[in-house]
């Protein structure tokens, strides 16, 4: 999951724990050294200074330059991205290592500030080569092939080419962009400073939502009924972040003329709408087959009548309930990366040892996981919240994937290296895809078998399931948002139509379930994210079934699908495996491997 969470806690407490082992912290020295460092200084005074001068020197003047002028103008601007990125990479990541420290708040939104007054000036850059002819463009490339291989950049830019506004007017947007991120921070705080308490023992969200998959139902219950009361203690605050941002949302939307909302989310994806039309209709076609006839089975081995919500994440009554410690974690993914391929392994290996990863669970921290790539001259940094379940080692194993990907598709440069969303997600998944069956070829027993099936079954559907009624739920946020203020109890209601559906029958829903959307964090940061999670397990799916039947050169055509980063179409990038995911068949043949695995499951019930 690409966003950008992290620790809190006393900065120079130890991290780890007897049980789990000694749990990894960031060093975060190869971007600065401290918030004083004389580098960071000096980075901060070149960017004011070159954005300035970047302005002065092109400004009003794009479209009279040559394809050399304009790779000129294109390299330095990509050279202030790659500062301004490592700037706001530093300053993120240690605010989120506490973001209770009101001194790092400050200085993530001072450097904030300072980075958007300095880039104001350049607001002109996408403006002018959206004026710029097309066949100008294609004589350019033509003429010059170090600019043509910038072409995927400049067709992102110019698909926002019907929607842009006057100069004046995406100026004016750019500056009161902080604005919208004072409403994130305030989420982010929220979420972090929350307090819980269980059995006497106070938690953060982070160790309550840990609770959930405890094997004692009354813990699990306990959990999920202290998580409705400290959210419906704060739904109004909730309520008025979704509010504002949806409002914000629909009104640049409409200003630009933007023809849904989810249309902004379908161009910086680059993938078109009805690719995700027909991967949503699949899904929500396959509930049946899917969610609701593995929960029936669960209902069965849990020996209920009926589930509660928390019952959903629960683990299986026969399996083991042993921790795994952060070594054995390692081990584990590890293995499986370099059965894969040993340049897997070599790629992975300096995440554990070199301070790449923080993973221990500390006050404040924020919650869930996350590899956040900063700047291709550096290196990706992983966070997590480990606390030694058989999940968290897929989680584990899904971040270290992002990180993969994110070396991997460093040698792009800035402007290329970025993954769209719906591809970000493929080597994070197949990196759990290749964990999970090297795991599942380990079983001796038939009953592991079923534990570790059950497990990843659980886990596609969070992935698929799941965040396709996520998806919903915010299309209908957003619907209702434009028609005027929601109430908390409106929000709840659109949540709750979503629920039902995609879990099926077997379920009951607690009093209280209908704020559960309060503390989902792409809603606010990334809105209609979350269908990237279901893009990106069908593609997998489907890259795995390649795989598994051999593929010639597989290995190659996976490492350069990730080494091209955000420089080719998802078409281009699936064409060597056979695969196209316009094809409406396509999620079919991911969805398909989902539903074979409930069919063993259900096998073995015979």
């Amino acid at each position: 999951m690409l966003q950008l969470p992290f620790p809190v806690r006393d900065a120079n407490a130890g991290s780890g724990s007897d049980e789990l082992g000694n749990l990894p912290e960031w060093n975060l020295d190869d971007l600065y050294a401290g918030e004083d460092a004389p580098e960071l200084a000096r980075d901060l005074d070149w960017l004011e200074g070159e954005c300035s001068g970047f302005a002065a020197d092109y400004e009003g003047k794009l479209a009279d330059l040559d394809a050399a002028g304009l790779l000129d103008c294109v390299l330095r601007n990509e050279k202030i991205n790659a500062i301004a990125g490592r700037i706001m990479s530093y300053a993120g990541l240690r605010y989120y290592q506490l973001t209770t420290d009101a001194d790092r708040a400050k200085f993530m939104s001072d450097c904030q500030e300072k980075i958007t007054i300095f880039t104001t000036p350049l607001v002109f850059f996408t403006l002018e080569i959206n004026r710029i002819e097309d066949d100008q463009m294609e004589a350019h490339f033509a003429a010059n092939a170090d600019l043509a291989r910038y072409k995927p950049v400049f067709d992102r830019i110019r698909a926002m080419k019907p929607y842009q506004l006057s100069d004046e007017l995406e100026k004016f947007l750019h500056d009161l962009g902080v604005v919208g991120d004072a409403w994130e921070r305030l989420f982010d705080e929220t979420i972090a400073g929350l307090k819980f308490t269980i059995g006497g023992e106070e938690l953060n969200i982070e160790g309550t939502l840990n609770y959930l998959t405890e094997q004692d139902r009354s813990k699990r219950e306990a959990a999920s009924r202290e998580l409705a009361r400290v959210f419906a203690d704060n739904v109004k605050t909730f309520a008025r972040v979704h509010n504002t941002q949806s409002k914000e949302k629909e009104i640049v939307d409409r200003w630009r003329g933007m023809p849904t909302p989810q249309t902004g989310r379908h161009l910086s994806n680059h993938v078109e709408p009805e690719v995700v039309e027909a991967l949503r209709e699949a899904v929500v076609a396959a509930y049946p087959k899917l969610s609701h006839r593995y929960y029936e089975l669960k209902r069965k081995w849990l020996g209920l009548d009926r589930m509660q919500v928390w019952d959903r994440n629960a683990p299986l009554p026969m399996e083991d309930s042993r921790v795994v410690t952060w070594d054995q974690a390692e081990q584990t993914v590890m293995e499986a990366y370099e059965a894969f391929d040993p340049r897997m392994g070599e790629i992975a290996a300096p995440f554990f040892s070199k301070g790449w990863i923080d993973a221990g669970v500390k006050p404040g921290k924020a919650p869930g996981a996350f590899a956040h790539p900063t700047v291709t001259e550096v290196h990706p940094y992983v966070m997590l919240n480990y606390l030694g379940k058989p999940r968290d080692v897929m989680t584990l194993a899904h971040e270290l994937g992002h990180g993969v990907h994110q070396v991997l598709a460093a040698d792009q440069g800035e402007m290329l290296s970025s993954t769209p969303l719906t591809l970000a997600e493929t080597a994070s998944v197949f990196g759990e895809m290749l964990t999970f069956r090297k795991m599942l070829d380990k079983a001796e027993t038939q009953e592991q078998r079923k534990v570790l099936l059950a497990g990843k079954v659980e886990d596609m559907i969070n992935t698929v399931v799941r965040q396709i009624a996520f998806y919903d739920f915010e299309c209908k946020l957003h619907a209702a948002r434009s028609e005027g203020e929601l109430t908390p109890d409106d929000i709840n209601a659109l949540w709750m139509s979503v629920q039902a559906e995609s879990l099926g029958e077997a379920f009951d829903f607690m009093e209280g379930y209908e704020t559960f959307w309060c503390y989902i964090p792409h809603f606010v940061h990334s809105p209609f994210y979350v269908y990237a999670y279901a893009f990106g397990d069908g593609l997998v799916n489907a890259l795995y079934s390649v795989y598994a039947e051999g593929g010639e050169g597989f290995e190659d055509k996976y490492f350069d699908m990730l080494k091209a980063g955000g420089s080719k179409h998802h078409k281009e990038l699936l064409a060597p495996f056979g695969l196209d995911a316009s094809d409406p068949k396509f999620w079919d043949k991911g969805l398909s491997m989902i539903s074979e695995m409930i069919d063993e499951l259900e096998a073995m019930e015979a």
